[in-house]
């Protein structure tokens, strides 16, 4: 064990559009899991760090806070930063540590099982022109207040942890949460009836665990994200998939597919991942089916925040007085993925039992970072992130739309949407009918370029497609980022480019 300050083993580059602290905390956690910095190593005080380094404190701070949270890192008031004795990786052997048994034979999976292990890997691909170009999911790493964050994440380290976790997440945050839905997305509700939780998927089965019984079905939209059937199904139902058309999900459509369902799952202000926003009709129709049957809506408003023509749209859960609509939001997608953390808006009813069911079987949502999230609320950040997001979206969008039209119109087609962090790419006169959407992105994978097949969307006949998140792509790099795009899908398709620079725009 190293018993004095190590030297960094890291370098940065101010010139990379990936943020210092991200690449710091990058390097240091590669440096650990290499055994470059051991167990128990001491590491140098963040002013000396960031010296040798040549980056502001605030930098390090960040990035040893985020690996102290991740459990990489142990740092205690008045002590040295060490490597920690055990590593969240730890419970994963390595490759190196595995012994080869003379057998090796392939399991029997499930048919749940199979599926999983089918689905394609959605992650950030080396080599990419942009950061995160185009993967799913991804905010604006850019624009996020980390100077902001960081010091209500040492206020909170400061405070300690609570004596014992609440497994409806943080009063605080909860009441944050309550406050914010009232003022900014019109949803009436109190502290009491919002649940923190890990996301979408652990709601949903505690939702379908409680509501439904095994065997019966559930209506999801059509196409959609598959992770919502996996749940739903995970519980023991039924998922029925409805068809989606440009007003949302039909109810009368909705009954012939499934006439005993009694619980529904949608996006009606920004539909996964068409973009299409639920009709006034369709919304009424569904509020009626769930008075009608005794039923339940679970209404996913993942990004119902981001909207760029006019006023945002009113949740379902802001027009139901019969207390049949769950609420779901998400702080992964507005905010840090890393941070882990959804809630949920129950009616009024239901407060008592999924408390009892959560103090009975959990889990408990990640616990640091919850205060902070809520002073983060409390004080407006959260509020101005969105305002300022809004705009950058905006922009990101636009300059993805106009990059598309100008040097890749031959192969792809990119329309805009009102609201969103993604486009969809159609395929184009030269797309070569040969060509899946799967293998279309597979081929930009190789290539650096992170694209989601719009058939992995769809459980019937696929539409074809690629999935665009264009949020967290900085507005100067999505033009060559789009241009790489096109030379792979015209390698892919065996066609030629535009002979003559760009292609024309449309």
């Amino acid at each position: 064990m190293a018993r004095g300050p190590l030297p960094s083993p890291v370098s940065l580059d101010p010139s990379s559009p990936v943020p210092l602290h991200v690449q710091l905390r990058e390097a240091l956690r590669t440096a650990i899991l290499d055994r470059r910095l051991p167990r128990g190593a001491r590491l140098p005080a963040s002013r000396v760090l960031a010296a040798d380094l040549g980056c502001a404190r605030g930098t390090v701070v960040l990035a040893l806070e985020q690996l102290a949270a991740e459990g990489y890192l142990t740092a205690r008031p008045g002590s040295a930063t060490r490597v920690a004795a055990t590593l969240p990786d730890d419970t994963v052997p390595s490759p190196g540590r595995i012994a080869h048994p003379a057998t090796v034979f392939a399991p029997r999976l499930s048919q749940r099982g199979t599926d999983l292990a089918a689905a394609p890997p959605r992650r950030y691909m080396a080599g990419s022109a942009a950061p995160d170009a185009f993967a799913l999911g991804r905010p604006a790493h850019d624009a996020f207040p980390y100077a902001v964050w960081a010091r209500l994440l040492q206020a909170e380290w400061r405070r300690g942890p609570a004596d014992e976790p609440d497994p409806r997440g943080s009063p605080a945050l909860r009441s944050a949460i309550a406050a914010y839905l009232a003022q900014a997305r019109g949803v009436a509700c109190e502290a009491e009836d919002v649940i923190v939780t890990a996301g979408i998927r652990q709601s949903l089965r505690l939702l379908a665990e409680l509501l439904l019984d095994p065997g019966e079905t559930a209506l999801i939209e059509e196409p959609g994200f598959p992770g919502i059937a996996q749940a739903l199904s995970s519980a023991g139902l039924r998922p029925v998939p409805v068809p989606v058309g440009p007003g949302g999900l039909s109810v009368a459509r909705a009954a012939i597919l499934a006439p005993g369902a009694r619980l529904a799952v949608v996006t009606p202000a920004h539909h996964y991942p068409l973009g299409h926003a639920m009709s006034l009709e369709n919304r009424l129709d569904l509020l009626a089916w769930a008075d009608s049957t005794a039923g339940w809506i679970v209404e996913d408003d993942y990004d119902g925040a981001y909207r760029y023509a006019g006023r945002p749209l009113a949740p379902l859960r802001a027009l139901n007085r019969a207390g049949r609509v769950v609420y779901v939001g998400s702080f992964s997608k507005v905010l840090l993925p890393a941070l882990g953390l959804s809630y949920l808006v129950l009616p009024r009813g239901l407060v008592a039992p999924v408390n009892q069911a959560l103090a009975e079987i959990g889990p408990t949502p990640p616990g640091i970072g919850q205060w902070a999230l809520a002073r983060f609320i409390e004080d407006g950040h959260l509020a101005g992130h969105l305002r300022r997001t809004r705009r950058l979206y905006a922009q990101r969008q636009g300059a993805l739309v106009e990059a598309a039209g100008r040097v890749a119109a031959d192969v792809i087609t990119v329309a805009p949407m009102e609201g969103g962090m993604h486009l969809i790419a159609r395929p184009g006169p030269a797309w070569a009918p040969s060509l899946s959407d799967a293998a279309a992105a597979a081929a930009l994978g190789r290539a650096g370029i992170s694209a989601v097949a719009l058939s992995a969307y769809h459980a019937g006949p696929p539409e074809p497609g690629l999935l665009l998140g264009y949020a967290a792509v900085p507005e100067r790099a999505i033009g060559p980022a789009v241009r790489q795009m096109a030379e792979a899908l015209r390698r892919a398709a065996g066609v030629r480019g535009p002979p003559l620079g760009d292609a024309p725009s449309r």
